[in-house]
């Protein structure tokens, strides 16, 4: 059985969960549709980049919120491989001026749970209340979101991250 490859010509598991374009924007709004439901209003969405900047962005939209920030942080470095702890690049977030705030933290999936935690104990200081929400969950994530769009114990294929990243084309040789 041969077994999909990454860029990096490692293999991917072949049970997985795909979610192209059409899906993310249904599972995207079924998730605020969640968050609205559940009578919470956020004032803003905090997406844990990088993949939970596209979620981010959809649910926000979604749900009409305009307050919009990014925190980045490093956790995978490749297929199944992470550090040992999730890591916060710069450019930070600015929390203080999340002061008072209903937030609502937003990532791609809660795999291990480790990012999703680590953030949301950044924000609790500063937020007045903070709820998550997630594309996926895995069952052995320390975090237990507070919305969902599916759960799943299965490797993802996202959209924004199946293919490899771009390159700068080669140019032919002069003839």
């Amino acid at each position: 059985m041969t077994h999909p490859e990454t860029a990096e010509g490692r293999s991917l598991p072949t049970d997985r969960e795909v979610m192209d374009w059409e899906l993310f924007g249904s599972a995207s709004r079924s998730l605020a549709q969640q968050v609205v439901d559940s009578g919470f209003d956020p004032d803003v969405v905090v997406a844990i980049a990088r993949g939970g900047l596209p979620a981010g962005g959809a649910v926000a939209y979604a749900l009409g919120t305009k307050a919009v920030a990014t925190l980045n942080v490093e956790f995978y470095t490749g297929v199944d491989e992470r550090l040992a702890d999730p890591v916060v690049l710069p450019p930070l977030l600015d929390t203080a001026a999340l002061d008072g705030l209903q937030a609502l933290l937003v990532d791609d999936v809660a795999d291990t749970g480790e990012t999703l935690a680590l953030v949301r104990r950044m924000l609790v200081g500063h937020c007045a209340e903070v709820r998550t929400a997630v594309l996926y969950a895995k069952p052995r994530s320390v975090v237990d979101p507070d919305h969902v769009w599916r759960h799943t114990d299965r490797w993802i294929t996202f959209p924004w991250s199946a293919l490899p990243p771009v390159t700068r084309a080669v140019p032919a040789p002069p003839a």
